[in-house]
């Protein structure tokens, strides 16, 4: 087995390139699946999208944030990166911004995005 993944690198191959990655599933704002959308997102841009910029990075994870509260927060943040208004300097940052806004727990944060999710 050790012969056979060296024999990997010395023919050119990249393993990571070679290594299936699930995608995340499609987050909707529902704060009991944001920690596995985040590690679903941190995986999968780690062995998929490293050498990305960080814009490339953001704007694949928001390509999964639809459906439910997330929707109006997305396009709130859509706007804002956009508009310049907000910058991130990695992709963990970005994850970190989606874990604050959906962790959910505290009963404010969750009349907020219902809120939201009525406007």
């Amino acid at each position: 087995m050790t012969a056979q993944v060296g024999a990997g690198r010395e023919g050119g191959e990249d393993t990571a390139a070679a290594t299936e990655v699930a995608k995340p599933q499609t987050f909707d704002g529902t704060p009991l699946k944001v920690s596995r959308f985040i590690g679903a997102c941190k995986l999968y841009t780690r062995m998929r999208m490293r050498e990305a910029s960080v814009e490339t990075q953001v704007n694949w994870v928001l390509s999964y944030v639809q459906g439910g509260s997330a929707d109006i927060w997305k396009k709130n943040i859509m706007e804002e990166l956009e508009a310049g208004e907000v910058e991130f300097e990695s992709v963990g940052e970005f994850l970190a911004e989606i874990k604050r806004e959906f962790r959910g727990g505290d009963e404010e944060s969750v009349k907020v995005a219902e809120l939201k999710k009525i406007e």
